[in-house]
């Protein structure tokens, strides 16, 4: 224990509204598990478009300045306070933050961690943690999808519409998907029919790929696109909208945004029509029941990690740069030139 006192807890802080370089490193002791916690050192975490967001100031839900980003992490328990199991000790585990993931050590609730499994290493499954989360539950928990179905997945390449895409290959669904021209051969060989957004009229191009519509869409644009997305819906069909890409670099409400598209969906679903609409976000039905939704992530995750372990899914990893790196791994996650998801490492 001597030699752990001496070892610092790095964090990166969020201060405003800045440029990547503007990003602050704060040093200081390590954290202390109090009772049902447990202190992680992180192996890996990683930058989601929700700190692109919050680094505008644009997540509609995001903490005031300054905090310290990151989503979720992946890392092993070196101690654990009164309560928690001390066979939890030494293990590697993953975990939703929300925020204060961009840290060398953090403290958790140890019943909000879930632990990882033995054959899959830290950067592949901190590649599975929110994205993975938000890729099954749309897929299996809101759309509900089978095999024989044809879904749309908007950004195909991205970190969650990677993982879309294999899951539903996997459980039989033909999957369109957009991305960029770059992206295409690699989706053309997972077996997926790519759609160049930026080249194509995409509602029109869907159309001729399938005349009576798609099963589910899965569209994080926002925007215009959410509408395009609804009307391409077969009968019975489900729109799942999980974020606003397209307005990432505006300036006025954070919140608008996003209640602009609470607003359709729930015009959308009070029309007598047989298709549905959701707006996914994966904190929902916490603040009814902490119980109930850790046993769902826990069980989702489960099943995501299985996956990654099977081989039936693959780590889509953009790059692995060190946490001190963090002004460049920003900059990468937001050029749109990248395959799956900007990890960080100690």
């Amino acid at each position: 224990m001597s030699g752990a006192a001496s070892i610092e807890c790095v964090e990166v802080v969020l201060p405003g509204r800045v440029e990547p370089e503007g990003l602050q490193f704060r040093r200081g002791p390590l954290p202390v598990a109090e009772a049902g916690q447990v202190v992680v050192a992180m192996e890996a975490t990683g930058v989601s478009f929700a700190e692109q967001q919050m680094r505008r100031g644009r997540y509609f839900d995001q903490p005031p300045f300054p905090f310290v980003p990151g989503y979720d992490l992946v890392g092993t328990v070196i101690t654990a306070g009164p309560g928690v199991v001390p066979t939890l000790v030494g293990k590697r585990v993953a975990a939703l933050t929300k925020t204060g993931g961009w840290a060398s050590h953090v403290v958790l609730d140890a019943a909000d961690v879930v632990e990882v499994p033995e054959g899959v290493g830290a950067a592949a499954a901190e590649t599975a943690v929110v994205n993975g989360i938000t890729a099954w539950q749309m897929l299996h928990r809101k759309a509900r999808v089978r095999a024989g179905q044809t879904i749309l997945v908007h950004g195909a390449n991205g970190g969650v519409g990677s993982l879309l895409v294999q899951l539903a290959l996997g459980a039989g669904v033909r999957v369109i998907g957009t991305a960029s021209a770059r992206h295409h051969d690699a989706l053309l060989e997972l077996g997926v029919t790519p759609v160049d957004y930026r080249t194509e009229d995409v509602p029109r191009r869907v159309r001729e790929l399938v005349p009576g519509g798609v099963d589910a869409v899965f569209d994080h644009i926002g925007g215009r696109s959410v509408t395009d997305s609804w009307r391409l819906l077969a009968p019975g069909g489900t729109l799942v909208s999980y974020g606003s890409a397209a307005t990432r670099d505006d300036t006025g409400s954070k919140q608008w945004p996003v209640l602009k598209i609470l607003g359709r969906v729930w015009v959308w679903n009070a029309l007598p029509n047989r298709r549905r609409a959701y707006f996914f976000n994966v904190w929902a039905g916490r603040a009814f029941g902490k119980d109930r939704f850790r046993a769902r992530l826990r069980a989702d995750l489960g099943q995501v990690f299985a996956a990654l372990e099977r081989g039936e899914i693959t780590a889509g990893i953009a790059a692995e740069l060190p946490l001190a790196r963090i002004a460049d791994a920003l900059r990468l996650a937001e050029s749109g030139t990248v395959s799956g998801k900007v990890v960080l490492t100690p």
